[in-house]
């Protein structure tokens, strides 16, 4: 038989508080991470390509921005439960809102985006500037 152990820190113990609060830390970070959907990011030549499964969300529950070079989803699954006369023995979907944000790159243009919703999936084009790459310069080195 296993023996094993379990102490409560008390106020008189060095960091007792940090000890009690070690288990919640990061609790917030993992109650949003159940929330977050998930999302693909893909490059073709001329466009960025963002797509997210939102299933159970309503079209009329999603917005997406772009401010200052970051495009942000955000949305929310609502519950609807009028049933009588049924007892639930455990509940696997999710409700609440969610957001998710994503740096552009340099290459994008934050004025053409589009973004369709089709079966559960939200698809988020961002179209790439006009190829104006320059060529490289070649920088002389001085000597000091």
């Amino acid at each position: 038989m296993v023996d094993t152990q379990h102490t409560v820190p008390t106020p008189q113990e060095p960091n007792w508080w940090t000890t009690l609060y070690d288990p919640l830390r990061h609790l917030g970070r993992r109650i949003a991470d159940f929330f977050t959907p998930d999302a693909d990011a893909a490059a073709t030549e001329d466009a960025y390509e963002i797509t997210m499964e939102l299933p159970g969300v309503a079209e009329s529950d999603i917005s997406v921005e772009v401010h200052d070079n970051r495009l942000t989803v955000t949305g929310e699954k609502k519950s609807r439960h009028e049933e009588q006369g049924r007892t639930y023995y455990f509940s696997e979907r999710t409700y609440g809102a969610f957001r998710r944000a994503f740096r552009l790159p340099d290459d994008s243009d934050a004025d053409k985006v589009h973004a369709s919703f089709k079966d559960g999936v939200l698809t988020i084009k961002v179209a790439k500037l006009a190829n104006q790459a320059a060529a490289p310069r070649k920088i002389e080195i001085s000597r000091s």
